[in-house]
């Protein structure tokens, strides 16, 4: 759900960005789900991530739990 390029018409984000609760990694879950809800058509175009050489991943303990969090508020709401 986070790992491609979107683009989205204007009067759907209109539609949508006022009702978003959720922030950081959830943010893209919780458009895609509401635009899902009200039968607006998704597409996406899929990345692929180059294997990492150097460093860690950004998510942490906090990250996570935040994410679960966000999850279970999406779910919730909509």
């Amino acid at each position: 759900m986070t790992g491609s390029f979107r683009l989205y018409k204007r009067e759907v984000l209109e539609a949508i960005i006022p009702k978003v609760k959720t922030r950081g990694y959830c943010f893209q879950m919780e458009i895609i789900t509401r635009c899902q809800y009200l039968g607006y058509s998704i597409e996406q175009v899929p990345i692929t991530f180059v294997d990492r050489i150097f460093g860690e991943s950004k998510l942490g303990a906090n990250e996570i739990i935040g994410y679960l969090r966000g999850l279970v508020d999406i779910f919730v709401d909509v």
